[in-house]
Parts: C-alpha cells; structure tokens; sequence
C-alpha cells in the first residue's frame, strides 16, 4: 500500500554554476504578498450594516494563493522608455547551453486569431533557468500566481508532462498589461504558479437532487448560515 503520509517531490534542477546564484523555487505559501497580509479579515459592509469577513478569511481563496509552488524573477527589471534593462551577473560558460537573459519575447504572429493578438506588440517570456521533474503519473499546471491582480503582467497557463520532460526548460510567456509602464519589475517577483497534477481519466455526469440531496444541501446551507467558519472547520483540508 503507498504511505501517503510521504510528501510526493517535485524536483528543481539548474546548472551548477548557477546554484546560489539565483533565487530558487519556494512553495507558494511562503511567497503571500504584502497586501494580503496587511488588509483585515473583517471590513464594514454597507449594504447590509454590518462587519463581514473578507478574502483574507476564505479558505478557497487563500488555499489557492498557497498551493504549489512559486517561479521567482532571478533578477530585477527596469522599465524605461519602452525598454527593459537588467543587470544579470551570471557565468559565461558551462557545459550545456541556455539563455542567460531573464527575458525574452514571441512574435505577435504566434498570437495570430486569438484575444492576445495585436500587430504591434510582443508578448514577453519570462526565462526560466530551473528544470522540473515531477514523479511518474503526474504532470504540472503553469499559470499566473493565484489572486496575484497587483502584478503588472499576466502568465498564461499551460499543462507539461514533467515526469517525462524534464531534462529541458520550461519558459513563460506573459502579457504585460502596460506598456507605458515606467519603474522597477523586483527581482524573486513571482512570475508563474506550478501545482502537479495527477494525469488520470475523468467523465462528468450530471444529475437532479434526490430528496436526500435536497435534505442535506437544506442542512448544510442553514449551518452555514448559523455557524461562521464552518467550511474551514469541518470541511477544509
């Protein structure tokens, strides 16, 4: 029988002259921003005349922004007058090849028919300088940081076989929503979400309640009601 108390291992590999060089992948719950852990848990609600509880108290909310882990910027990016400067002070050399710029772009014609596409722009591709192996089975889900609306960019979102591709790196391309904007992207910025996912076949069915459903929802939506913070006590994993 597999112990499933074992945490399952997703592995991060750079080149050997990059280790300590570069910030490393971290799990998505130590990368919670500022403004998460600084806004209160309660907020007057003027519709109904009353203290009610924000974001920072749902749990699917917060579970989401936690899940996983974070891909930081490996160095910080200046924005001025239409350019990007960084100064990015890794080794020359080494013995397999890569891009030592923590930046690169699509053409827009590789946008061509979609809601992306404008004729005038690039997308930016963050580089990214970690391989990533998963173990056998699973995959991983790429997309921007959950709830992450501050960033000045979005990620798009991609699934990869990393029990199988993982000698190769995985890059992000991302859709920078000003391109007026002036000032500085931070280095250790996290720049894309990976959480593995088990490859595994699914249908749906659908169905109307039985009257048992229909007890149990009437139930659960009343305890709801009368209880606060039932979902994160008696639900919440």
């Amino acid at each position: 029988m597999p112990d499933h108390s074992e945490p399952a291992t997703l592995t991060f590999r750079c080149p050997a002259e990059l280790e300590g060089l570069i910030p490393a992948p971290a799990p998505a719950s130590f990368g919670l921003p500022g403004w998460l852990k600084a806004m209160p848990s309660q907020a007057f609600n003027a519709i109904h005349g009353r203290e009610e509880n924000t974001v920072k108290r749902c749990p699917p909310f917060v579970d989401a922004m936690t899940s996983g882990f974070l891909i930081p910027l490996i160095c910080d990016l200046r924005f001025e007058n239409g350019q990007i400067i960084w100064d990015n002070d890794l080794p020359p050399g080494g013995a397999v090849s890569f891009a030592r710029s923590p930046i690169g772009f699509h053409d827009a014609s590789q946008l061509t028919g979609t809601p992306l596409f404008e004729s005038d722009r690039f997308m930016i591709k963050f580089h990214n300088f970690w391989t990533i192996e998963a173990p056998d089975g699973y995959a991983v889900l790429f997309t921007h940081p959950f709830n992450r609306f501050d960033l000045p960019f979005t990620t798009l979102t991609g699934v990869v076989d990393c029990d199988r591709y993982h000698d190769n790196w995985v890059h992000f391309p991302a859709r920078w929503h000003d391109v007026n904007f002036s000032g500085l992207l931070p280095k250790g910025t996290p720049i894309a979400q990976c959480l593995p996912i088990k490859r595994e076949n699914w249908v749906g069915r659908t169905a109307p309640f039985t009257p048992e459903d229909t007890q149990r929802a009437h139930e659960l939506t009343n305890a709801i009601g009368r209880e606060p913070g039932l979902y994160r006590r008696q639900f919440r994993v």
